[in-house]
């Protein structure tokens, strides 16, 4: 495998600075290899009119939109900061809201969706925070204090049917629920197809 590419892949998708430590890990290569191709990749981005640049800052890497198209990523992302909450949006932030800390995986099981996008989205609005936990080796998500002050709560227990809602035992219901109406959907397929064969 091209190791650059795997470099750039890694640096694609993290949304946060990663170290270098942390990058040659992730390729089991040594520390100063992974330091000559970040400078290979730096220049290559720096000096050919590419859309993103290459951050270094005290052995963290990130990767950020050029600081000559500002003005139209500004732009673009202006709706997804100030506009409205779409219905998605609206329900995985409340999912958020009563479920939290909750894992990405956690949170599209209940919604049945990949929540990637929405996720990012609450996050630029600063609605709701990721903390990685090295023990489980998971991202949990939360919502925010100015999440609690746009409702005007002094805590999140203060939301309406908190309790109820933040069970565990309710929610396996729920899933179990769905789980059980999702398998009498896919035998009444399977009789149709019976049926029709």
């Amino acid at each position: 495998m091209n190791l650059k590419s795997q470099l750039e892949s890694i640096l694609l998708v993290t949304s946060k600075p990663i170290s270098i430590k942390k990058l040659a890990e992730v390729l089991t290569v040594k520390p100063t290899e992974i330091e000559g191709l970040l400078t290979e990749l730096a220049d290559d981005y720096n000096n050919n009119g590419r859309g993103w640049r290459l951050l270094l800052n005290n052995d963290q890497v990130q990767l950020a939109s050029s600081p000559e198209n500002a003005e139209l990523v500004k732009q673009y992302l202006k709706d997804d900061i100030t506009g409205e909450l779409t219905d998605p949006s609206l329900e995985t932030l409340t999912i958020i809201a009563y479920r939290q800390p909750i894992t990405k995986a956690e949170l599209e099981q209940i919604r049945g969706v990949n929540c990637s996008l929405i996720i990012r989205n609450l996050m630029i609005r600063g609605l709701v925070e990721a903390e990685y936990n090295k023990q489980r080796a998971i991202t949990l998500y939360s919502v925010t204090l100015d999440f609690l002050k746009y409702l005007g709560l002094n805590k999140v227990a203060d939301l309406p049917d908190f309790e109820k809602l933040n069970s565990s035992e309710n929610l396996a219901k729920l899933l179990a629920q769905e789980n059980t109406q999702q398998t009498a959907t896919e035998d009444e397929v399977i009789k149709v197809e019976v049926v029709k064969g």
